[in-house]
This record gives C-alpha cells, sequence and structure tokens, in this order.
C-alpha cells in the first residue's frame, strides 16, 4: 500500500490521475515480478544444469570404479590361472623325476650332498622312486613307502599324487627317527624283509 500511495502522489504531481497511478504503479509491479520470475527460472535452469552435471559425474565415477573392479578380477583370474598352471607343470615334472625333486630338498632338512647316494639307493629298494607304489600286504605308500600312506597328509593333501610332498614326508621321517638318509640305509639294509 505504501509503494501504491507514493507512486500515485509522484505521478499526481506530474498530473495523472489516481486510477492511472493505480495502473502504472501496478504495470511496474508486474514487470519486477516478471523479472523476479525470470530470474528464478534462470536460478532453477543452474540448478537444474548443475544437478545434471553431478549426476553424469557420479556415472562416470561409478563406470571408472566398475571398470577398475573388473580389471582387478580379471587380473586376479589370470595370477590364479597362472599359479595353477605353474603347479601343474611342476607336479608333472616332479612325477616324471622324482629323483631331482628330492635331491634338491636335501639341504632343507640340513642333509649334504654326501647324502644323496645313501636316499636314492633306500628308496629305490623301498618303491623304485614310484610315487604310486603300493604295497599289498603292508599298506605302505608311495616314494618312501609310509606306512600308512595318510601319515603324508601332515605334509600336504595331494600325498597320493605328488611325489614332492612325499619326498617332504619322507625326509622330515627320516630326520626324526635316523638323523639321516645314510642312517636309515644302514638300518633298511640291517633289516631282513627291508625296512625302515
Amino acid at each position: 500500500m505504501a509503494v501504491t500511495l507514493a507512486g500515485t502522489l509522484a505521478l499526481g504531481a506530474l498530473g495523472v490521475g489516481s486510477s492511472d497511478a493505480a495502473e502504472t504503479v501496478n504495470l511496474s509491479a508486474g514487470v519486477a515480478a516478471a523479472a523476479a520470475a525470470q530470474q528464478h527460472d534462470v536460478t532453477m535452469s543452474e540448478i537444474a544444469m548443475e544437478a545434471v552435471r553431478a549426476d553424469a559425474l557420479a556415472s562416470r565415477s561409478a563406470q571408472r570404479e566398475d571398470a577398475r573392479r573388473k580389471a582387478a578380477a580379471a587380473a586376479k583370474a589370470k595370477a590364479k590361472k597362472a599359479a595353477a598352471a605353474k603347479k601343474a607343470k611342476a607336479l608333472a615334472a616332479a612325477q616324471n623325476d622324482p629323483q631331482s625333486v628330492a635331491k634338491s630338498l636335501l639341504d632343507d632338512y640340513g642333509f649334504g650332498a654326501d647324502q644323496w647316494q645313501c636316499l636314492q639307493q633306500l628308496w629305490t629298494g623301498e618303491s623304485a622312486w614310484n610315487y604310486q607304489a603300493a604295497n599289498a600286504s603292508s599298506g605302505a605308500y608311495g616314494i618312501p613307502q609310509s606306512l600308512p600312506g595318510s601319515k603324508m597328509a601332515s605334509a600336504g593333501a595331494d600325498w597320493k599324487t605328488n611325489p614332492e610332498t612325499q619326498i617332504r614326508w619322507g625326509l622330515g621321517y627320516i630326520k626324526d627317527a635316523y638323523g639321516s638318509p645314510c642312517s636309515a640305509w644302514n638300518t633298511w639294509n640291517s633289516r631282513y624283509p627291508h625296512w625302515y
């Protein structure tokens, strides 16, 4: 009302009637309202654009994170496959040449190279280095002829098929029971039928 009254007085001084003044003031108020509405529309448009940008940024970020997760999973699967292939290759090599495996493990158990010939002869006599050797009468199994064969599970769950597991168990047994392969070999030779 104060705006309308002041506008009417000012326009009255110019010779404009009060009804004309009210229309002019109302017109001015309408222009101001339209300008405010336009400004409001611009502000709302800017807010909407910011929201669209934020959504796009979040979407790109989510896509990058998804791609990172997929790449990490693919790398893990590739590494797992490579490890499995390496393990299979090592197993095949051990099954093909268990004596090389045993020779390479002597030092792990504190045995010198001088113990190799005794170990070689001992396990040649026991199993002919056959990781599948099974004694039908006693139930002894594998290269070291563990009795029962399941004792070798303490060296690995793959004791039935992996010569390295059998050899590790056998070397540990020899160390604990005889101190060295040559002592085990001497004991084996002193018994008939042979056993250690």
